[in-house]
């Protein structure tokens, strides 16, 4: 194939290369005292490759590689001190760097980044007190001397500090450099990068970030243990001096000049180490101080490297030399949006069973007593407002419940899965997407596929390639998921899920933040799985789009099963209905008297997150002392349109008008308190970021503790994190409250609450219209906004799709159509049903 051809080439530059430099040095071309500063050049860019290739691939800085350094050189040492033979010496120093290395690698994959960095230090520190104090071994303070290595293999004997020792260092960074190419173009280094950039969704995958930390670990600490063998042998002489702590910080200094995790680059740092003294003494200043200044520069003006940023413009003029001037890539067809018919479920066997599933985190029930079954042949579509467990429930099929604790039983393809990790679901056959499509950002659009195989041949690139075929990312291959506007991501993202053909396939929200037409073609996709035999769970709020790609639905609420059925009954049930909706109760008793002045007002307000449309054209007046709800359903667009009203975001497009002076507050959805401040502080952070200080804020602080209850006004000195939902719900507001605002912002005020702490706080909420203060509720449940709102507005994919009176009897049927479908005909239909059946019979 033409990649391997390519490939082949690549690799064999570097071994090029050095047979090269071996010419010239035997012709004498390069100077004899310049000889052994080539051969140092040549064992430091083993040294900051292995390094390199372990941040850039792992994402794993390590300042302990000078312990590995020094190991290598001191097997050098003793070895010809006890007549060892050369291969002997490189296969216990490689041997004892790989073991060291992987379990690094696997205790520290535990922790966070500075975290491993701590634990490679002490590995250094622990190293070097050990080479002082091991006299008997290393020579302590004096070093020891290395002597000579015979070689069994036909290399003939290497003095240490001879000429034989230079040839020596430069051809094995040759090979070193040819055998990097092809690994970086490996499934390794795929599997390696993925586990970095997204451990969870590359456990989804196969992949084990643990695993592959100890594995690039490993290998990084033999290659550097080889290299201290190679620089026992040039020198001669090892002591403890060349692996100091400063020369662990030169190499990371080396690493990023010349390009973390690329191969050129890595010569470029051996060579910059090497003749980094030189540089000191022409300029008259101190090794670090000059070190110090070029990595200041390089961070500054070329933080990628210096080989990466000389090598774009390089590769940009090859592309136009080699490119002729008629011929352009003819793009890849999109797939085809031809309607796919679902195909009937059969009565095929039972491919997945829970009994009395349930997940909870400390006194958190997120998941409680699920039972359900799946068959072969079925899509099993489930639904549920925000926080329903819906997504604890895939969790729980993929392994991914992190430190919950899981209960019942679950049994796939006639297996136990809750005992299997996460790594192995994919091997039992259970592939997922994630909402937010969840792909990794280092890899190219291939690449984030090929990673699930261990092994990458030519044979998987071509399947590859037709699965990217099938779903329209084929011409884009090459090219970054970052670059890609979102509706390919969560293309990508389900090409990754299809790979190895799942038996079992599971989407978190696939139709969340598409278009219609992106829609149309992700069910297509979804039909045609099962018509090859896929089984799918497939979770969404677009319900029109999930529904008709369903054989059957059930529905979740606070983490229970409340129901199920077919897509064309389920919504009749009225605890589904509720749950969505919302009880309506009697209404709370708002001021009847508000203003016409206008306090906010959108006017073609619309945004866009990374190619995600979270609002279009919403045109919105927030009159003065109206209590105003924006209801719809998670991913409506709400949390968006609320930092827009509040001002801390700036809409993509169309205009946000205010009455001049007006202030806005915001309570966020989730609160976002400071757990570990005192209710007090909460308040005092909120009042000082608005410039409030000395007694004014002493006054506000005594005015808006007043409107907490006295549960709270007695526990002001208390941790946050100690209070109830309920609680931090109506602090959370307090400290929105504390600014004085003209308009006060509550996103999902009721989220997570019992009903009787609900009532509470929309109580407490209706208190604040009765003062005067214009309130804009944003809101999950239908029926609790239109019991507690003048004015409501429903949101459905980003547009308001109806906006009325609760009070209008009409407005209800319009609200809940909305709701549900955001169609205007459909809920113009349902006004119109509702009217005529108002109307007098005429017989």
């Amino acid at each position: 194939m033409v990649f391997n051809r390519s490939l082949l080439a690549k690799a064999a530059l570097g071994p090029a290369a050095g047979a090269v430099l071996m010419a010239f040095m035997a012709s004498g071309a390069i100077p004899a005292y310049q000889m052994y500063s080539v051969g140092l050049a040549a064992v430091y860019t083993i040294v900051v490759l292995s390094v390199g290739l372990l941040a850039g691939w792992s994402g794993i800085w390590s300042v302990g590689h000078p312990a590995f350094f020094a190991i290598g050189a001191y097997f050098a040492a003793y070895g010809s001190g006890h007549d060892w033979t050369l291969e002997t010496v490189v296969l216990g120093a490689v041997a004892t760097g790989a073991l060291l290395g992987g379990f690094i690698g696997y205790a520290g994959a535990r922790f966070s980044v500075l975290y491993i960095a701590l634990l490679t230090l002490a590995f250094t520190t622990v190293t070097l007190e050990l080479i002082n104090r091991w006299s008997s071994v290393t020579g302590g303070d004096q070093g020891v001397p290395v002597l000579q290595l015979r070689s069994v293999l036909g290399l003939g004997t290497v003095l240490g500090g001879g000429t034989d020792a230079q040839y020596l260092a430069v051809g094995a960074a040759a090979v070193v450099l040819g055998l990097a190419v092809p690994a970086s173009a490996s499934g390794l280094r795929m599997r390696l990068v993925a586990a970095k950039s997204h451990p969870l969704a590359a456990r989804t995958i196969g992949i084990a970030p643990e695993a592959q930390s100890a594995l690039s670990f490993a290998v990084s600490g033999a290659c550097t243990c080889f290299a201290g063998v190679l620089l026992g042998l040039l020198t001669g002489f090892v002591s403890p001096d060349p692996f100091s702590l400063t020369f662990g910080i030169s190499l990371i200094a080396a690493c990023v000049l010349g390009g973390v995790g690329t191969v050129v680059g890595a010569v470029a740092g051996g060579i910059y180490l090497t003749w980094n003294p030189s540089l000191s003494s022409a300029v008259g200043l101190p090794q670090p101080v000059v070190q110090g200044i070029v990595l200041i520069a390089v961070l500054l003006f070329l933080p990628g490297g210096v080989v990466p940023f000389l090598a774009r413009p390089a590769r940009a003029l090859v592309r136009r030399l080699l490119r002729r001037p008629d011929a352009r890539p003819a793009p890849a067809p999109e797939p085809s949006a031809d309607p796919v018919p679902l195909r009937p479920a059969s009565d095929g066997a039972v491919l997945l069973e829970l009994e009395h599933l349930s997940v909870s985190y400390g006194g958190l029930k997120a998941l409680e007593d699920a039972s359900l079954t799946l068959r072969q042949d079925e899509i099993l579509a489930v639904i549920g407002p925000n926080g329903a467990g819906k997504t604890t429930l895939l969790n729980a099929l993929s392994g991914l419940t992190g430190n919950g604790r899981v209960s019942g039983t679950a049994q796939f393809a006639g297996r136990p899965l809750l005992g299997a990790r996460a790594t192995a679901r994919r091997r039992l056959g259970i592939g997922r997407t994630f909402q937010h499509a969840e792909v990794f950002s280092e890899l190219t659009v291939a690449e984030n596929v090929l990673c699930t195989r261990r092994r990458v041949t030519a044979r998987d690139r071509a399947e590859v390639m037709r699965l990217l075929h099938s779903v329209g990312l084929a011409d884009v291959a090459d090219r970054r998921p970052t670059e890609l506007p979102f509706g390919l991501q969560k293309r990508l993202d389900l090409a990754r899920a299809m790979a190895e053909e799942p038996k079992l396939l599971v989407l978190d929200e696939p139709f969340g933040g598409l278009d219609s037409a992106e829609r149309a073609l992700l069910a297509g996709h979804i039909r045609r799985l099962h018509a090859a035999g896929t089984a799918v769970i497939v979770i969404d709020h677009v319900l029109d789009d999930l529904f008709s790609v369903a054989h059957r639905v059930i529905a979740f609420d606070f983490g229970r099963t409340i129901g199920g059925g077919t897509p064309d009954t389920v919504l009749q049930d009225p605890k589904v209905r509720s749950s969505y909706l919302g009880t309506v109760g009697n209404r709370a008793q708002l001021p009847e008297h508000v203003g016409e002045q206008s306090m906010l007002r959108l006017r073609g307000v619309g945004h866009v997150y990374g190619g995600v449309t979270a609002l279009r054209g919403v045109d919105l007046d927030v009159r003065k002392g109206v209590v105003l709800g924006i209801a719809g359903a998670n991913g409506a667009g709400k949390s968006t349109l609320a930092g827009i009203l509040h001002g801390s975001l700036k809409p993509a497009h169309g205009d946000r008008e205010t009455g001049g002076g007006v202030r806005t507050s915001l309570a966020p959805e989730g609160r976002a308190l400071f757990k570990t401040l005192t209710l007090r502080e909460n308040l005092e952070v909120a009042a000082y970021a608005a410039g409030i200080t000395g007694a004014p804020l002493r006054e506000r602080l005594t005015e808006t503790v007043e409107w907490l209850p006295p549960r709270l006004r007695d526990r002001l000195n208390a941790s946050a994190a100690g209070l109830s939902g309920g609680e931090q719900q109506m602090l959370a507001i307090a400290r929105a409250l504390i600014v004085r605002p003209d308009v006060l912002i509550v996103d999902e005020p009721a989220l997570g609450l019992a009903p009787a702490l609900v009532d509470e706080v929309y109580d407490r909420l209706v208190r604040l219209a009765h003062d005067g203060l214009t309130v804009v509720l944003l809101e999950q449940l239908l029926s609790r906004a239109l019991s507690v709102c003048h004015e409501v507005a429903v949101l459905h994919e980003g547009v308001v799709a109806a906006h009325g009176r609760p009070g209008d009897p009409d407005f209800a049927a319009l609200a809940e159509a909305a709701y549900f479908s955001g169609g205007l005909e459909a809920a113009a239909t349902a006004t119109t049903a509702a009217t005529a059946a108002r109307a007098p019979q005429v017989n």
